[in-house]
């Protein structure tokens, strides 16, 4: 027998559209047979022309990932430009706009917001920085976005509180758009 790492890329709320036509297929193995397999059962995905990339085990484990974490790292950036906007009297809106504008950087995760939650980004930044200190090769960029965005879920809780004149006990509050996300229920983190 042998294994495969196959991760799976599928966005809450979009899961369906993801698995018929994902960006790419990510494939670990070293074992020949298993990649003839995977390549079997990815064959319509092949002639759909989506890249399918096959590589070692712990490659593909580190591609899930990195990709979380760099998607977390774009969220954790526009926060932080939020709260620099919100001190200097700028647009944190047109500030995303303007700079997703440009190609290299793109348009997704520039919306500012109480921090990254969800299923994926909390779990795969914990594990990406776990795997890293384990191997004694920091990823301190990581390791930073995940401080940042704990230390913004605190300091939006401490919005509320300082509008609700610093005092919340025995008020009651109504949260529009609790899930982390659009077309999900998700309130995890």
């Amino acid at each position: 027998f042998a294994v495969v790492s196959n991760p799976e890329f599928l966005r809450e709320g979009a899961a369906i559209k993801d698995f018929k036509i994902p960006d790419r297929v990510v494939v670990g193995t070293d074992d020949e047979r298993a990649r003839e397999v995977m390549t079997e059962l990815y064959r319509p995905l092949f002639l759909n022309e989506t890249p399918i990339l096959f590589t070692a085990r712990r490659t593909s484990e580190l591609i899930k990932y990195a990709a979380n974490a760099f998607l977390a790292v774009k969220i954790t950036f526009i926060n932080e430009m939020a709260d620099l906007c919100e001190k200097v009297g700028a647009n944190v809106q047109e500030v995303s706009r303007g700079i997703g504008l440009d190609g290299r950087i793109g348009k997704k995760f520039l919306n500012a917001g109480p921090g990254y939650g969800g299923s994926c980004f909390p779990k795969d930044t914990l594990a990406l920085t776990k795997t890293a200190n384990d191997y004694n090769s920091p990823v301190r960029i990581v390791d930073t976005v995940v401080e940042v965005n704990a230390a913004r879920k605190k300091a939006m809780a401490d919005k509320v509180i300082a509008a609700m004149g610093g005092d919340v006990k025995g008020k009651t509050i109504g949260v529009l758009g609790l899930a982390f996300k659009q077309n999900t229920d998700d309130m995890r983190d």
